[in-house]
């Protein structure tokens, strides 16, 4: 087990991409159904009060530090966060390792259509992967009992689940074991990215740790949760101080 690092109040797994794909794949091998979330600083600061999201975050199998907010603030404590785990990555690595050891996915979530583009670019990406189904991520609460009868018929080994945060980590907390299926995890704008439809920051901006600017750039809506940065910074600053007066 790794180490885990509390920042404002949730607990997230001090792992490499090598090492959180491994336990990944663990937890598939023991078959019980578990949740990984990807924990970047917006959530973190989200689940300061929303205290069902903070719950759901402390009881999953593997959070992985998502964005350079996270690792910042880990270290900005004093804490050992070897990389950043961004969720993008983390499903690509997954996908690449994925027709070797027989790991078949469900894609769940986005626009219509979304996650069939983003299908059809795995299977180009990485040949021989199962991807075993798609449903999009538009639906009623009548439309639910249809959904979780397709997912768990599919018998993905691994549940992909684009509906954002917080949406999507309490939806898989609420069915996780109804729908019966290894690894859930929430993905966010992962399908957008494979599909096309959204670009990713050049590696470039990634590496200099400002693919939140790219991101504000290019989808002006987003500008608003940028507000949210700064006030994670603050907060996780206020925890530094308490704990080290």
């Amino acid at each position: 087990m790794s180490e885990r690092v509390e920042i404002l109040g949730v607990k997230v797994d001090a792992v490499t991409m090598a090492q959180a794909v491994e336990r990944v794949t663990d937890l598939i091998c023991a078959g019980k159904p578990s949740i990984v979330a990807t924990a970047n600083a917006e959530m973190l600061l989200r689940a300061t009060h929303d205290d069902e999201l903070k719950n759901i975050l402390n009881a999953a199998n593997l959070v992985v530090p998502d964005g350079a907010g996270t690792v910042w603030a880990a270290r900005h404590l004093g804490k050992f966060m070897p990389e950043r785990v961004a969720g993008f990555d983390l499903v690509q690595e997954l996908m690449k390792i994925a027709p070797a050891r027989d790991i078949k996915f469900f894609l769940f979530g986005s626009a219509p259509g979304i996650a069939d583009k983003a299908k059809l670019k795995a299977e180009s990406l990485y040949p021989g992967i199962k991807i075993v189904g798609t449903r999009n991520g538009y639906f009623k609460p009548a439309d639910e009992p249809e959904i979780i009868s397709l997912i768990k018929n599919s018998r993905a080994d691994i549940l992909l689940a684009a509906l954002g945060v917080p949406k999507q980590e309490k939806w898989l907390a609420k069915y996780k074991d109804e729908l019966n299926i290894p690894v859930s995890i929430g993905v966010g704008g992962t399908f957008d990215v494979m599909a096309g439809v959204v670009k990713r920051a050049p590696l470039w901006m990634q590496k200099a740790r400002l693919e939140w600017l790219f991101r504000a750039m290019l989808q002006p809506s987003r500008a608003g949760r940028l507000i949210a940065l700064p006030k994670f910074v603050w907060n996780v600053h206020k925890q530094k101080k308490k704990t080290n007066p």
